[in-house]
């Protein structure tokens, strides 16, 4: 099975009234975790890939190559997209000639005229190979390999801008933010979020900085149009905490256990594990 644009799962999401996550992926170990999860559950996946992680691995076709080899050894049979996460102008242009089936183009820093007419571009470009595209209108707060952002709220007029030029499915910012949230963070602005909604006529929407977010926030944003879950540093958590203990407990010096496959087996169990609670959380699993 082939790798697939994001457009038909998130609408499906959009219309069943539950969301697909995107996975950030790091490495080969996360990649495998990751799909392991989406078979598990029978669920549709988006394995999403920063432009700083997709350095760290070699560049995009490097990436696009794993991830393919990876997904056709382990017969992985439910729908899998894979897709730039806030990608600069060129970053989405090279993903897509490198084989991404999906790219976000993060524009929201530049002047609303600007955003609009890269996003315009981008959202041509990748139309005319099968490639769904998601734009950013509004900051999301926090820092994500070296995307910085204020945490603006968008607003509903430039989304339904951005909207009506096609674009498949909308990142908008509500008070979300990238990295653990504060003990004081205010919560999401369900106001704003259903504005959003209702000017832009049922877009998909994205909920970037997914990790930590309360489960009955994370559910109402979903009633309120929130199609795609974006999913990083809860991962990096799991990861860590279960490669600490690991070595804590001293299982790296018996019987050849700091060889690297079994030094990071526990982490990749641990994302694979939190892979699939957060697919039925989301309402996905079995959606494949």
């Amino acid at each position: 099975m082939v790798l697939v644009s994001a457009k038909e799962m998130i609408e499906k999401a959009h219309a069943g009234h539950y969301a697909i996550g995107q996975f950030n992926i790091n490495n080969l170990e996360w990649t495998k975790a990751i799909l392991a999860a989406a078979q598990e559950a029978n669920s549709p996946v988006i394995l999403g890939v920063s432009e700083g992680a997709a350095k760290y691995m070699c560049g995009f076709k490097t990436v696009v190559a794993m991830v393919k080899g990876i997904h056709d050894q382990m017969g992985i049979t439910v729908p899998v997209a894979i897709h730039l996460d806030h990608g600069s102008f060129d970053g989405a242009k090279n993903a897509i000639e490198a084989g991404f089936t999906s790219v976000m183009f993060d524009g929201s820093h530049f002047p609303i005229e600007e955003n609009i007419a890269k996003s315009k571009e981008i959202i041509e470009h990748a139309h005319s190979l099968g490639i769904s595209v998601e734009c950013e209108v509004g900051s999301i707060g926090g820092e994500e390999d070296g995307v910085v952002g204020a945490g603006e709220f968008a607003d509903p007029q430039e989304c339904k801008t951005i909207s009506d030029l096609g674009v498949d499915f909308l990142a908008a910012g509500i008070g979300n933010i990238h990295g653990k949230y504060p003990a004081n963070w205010p919560g999401l602005n369900f106001e704003v979020l259903g504005k959003i909604q209702e000017l832009t006529e049922g877009k998909p929407l994205v909920l970037h900085g997914g990790s930590g977010i309360p489960a009955e926030q994370v559910a109402k944003a979903i009633t309120l149009g929130v199609s795609k879950i974006n999913v990083n540093t809860e991962l990096q958590l799991e990861f860590a905490a279960a490669t600490r203990e690991y070595i804590m407990a001293g299982k790296d010096q018996e019987s050849k256990g700091y060889d690297p496959r079994k030094l990071l087996a526990p982490g990749a169990k641990a994302i694979q594990t939190k892979v699939v609670a957060m697919m039925n959380q989301f309402g996905s699993a079995n959606k494949a």
